[in-house]
């Protein structure tokens, strides 16, 4: 069993966010069914839906459909324009241009390694979304890190004191 790197987080967090990127300058120019095709090859490039469910918490998901442990519902997270995912806009459609992180926190033991920190999502409007993350990494039968844990969030934002 070889252990998890950081560099190798590093550049699995590089992958997903120049995927997304991906998804949506495939969306821009050629519109949702060629964003579907990256947004296929995203999941299976960076995702471990063939070791069994993921733990997909993402950021704009709520009620019944808040947790996406199938690779259906990861794919309509992305892409949106699934009648069984009606909430579903398409996240990786809004004009992402540029995606870094920032680490906070490590955990690595055998094959499986954490990662927790701020990813800055930057837009074709020079706008910055910027997203609590915190993925869980595991090898898969070739040696390749996937991802097994992916959890998002808004920062939270207290309220004014009177």
């Amino acid at each position: 069993m070889t252990l998890i790197s950081d560099a190798e987080m590093a550049d699995a967090r590089t992958m997903w966010g120049n995927g997304l990127v991906a998804i949506s300058k495939a969306f821009d120019s050629s519109g949702i069914d060629a964003a579907t095709v990256v947004a296929n090859q995203v999941l299976d490039d960076c995702y471990a839906y063939e070791l069994g469910p993921v733990l997909f918490k993402p950021t704009m998901a709520s009620g019944d459909q808040t947790f996406r442990p199938t690779r259906d519902g990861g794919l309509s997270y992305f892409v949106g324009n699934n009648q069984d995912y009606p909430q579903d806009h398409g996240f990786g459609l809004r004009g992402w241009q540029k995606v870094e992180s920032q680490t906070a926190a490590v955990f690595t033991e055998g094959d499986i390694g954490l990662w927790m920190g701020n990813v800055r999502f930057y837009d074709q409007s020079g706008g910055i979304t910027v997203v609590d993350k915190t993925w869980g990494y595991k090898r898969d039968r070739d040696g390749t890190l996937r991802i097994v844990l992916h959890h998002s969030s808004l920062p939270f934002e207290p309220s004014p004191v009177d």
